[in-house]
């Protein structure tokens, strides 16, 4: 039996750990966590984002742009982060309507397609 998602994994070129973390951790502030010592080598990060992660790994000549492939993050303010991604010159993509969520994509320095999605019920007062 499958119990939970554990962490998903997204790839960055080699050597760009220092780009990634200025977007993930510095833009997106999400909390990077140690890597066990016996893959520290492999260079990349890992990231917290509540009780799950998001594994940053490495790996050079993939077609990151053209993938439908994502990690999508429910957020509390997505007009915020709209503007927060709009002014650090991120160019948001709409995405197709869901039932009961609003929701926006983008692609972050590496080709990475990101979703951003907020429930409906939020924004009710």
């Amino acid at each position: 039996m499958i119990l939970a998602i554990h962490h998903a994994q997204i790839t960055i070129p080699h050597g760009a750990e220092k780009e990634a973390r200025a977007f993930y951790c510095g833009l997106l502030g999400l909390k990077e966590i140690p890597k066990p010592e016996a893959l520290a080598g492999r260079g990349g990060l890992w990231l917290e984002v509540g009780d799950l992660q998001v594994h940053v790994g490495t790996e050079d000549h993939v077609g990151r742009p053209n993938t439908k492939a994502h990690v999508a993050y429910l957020v509390d303010d997505l007009e915020g982060w709209r503007s927060t991604l709009t002014a650090s010159g991120v160019a948001i993509l709409e995405g197709m309507s869901i039932p009961l969520y609003r929701r926006f994509e983008f692609r972050d320095p590496f080709g990475n397609r990101v979703e951003f999605l907020q429930k409906e019920a939020d924004d009710q007062p």
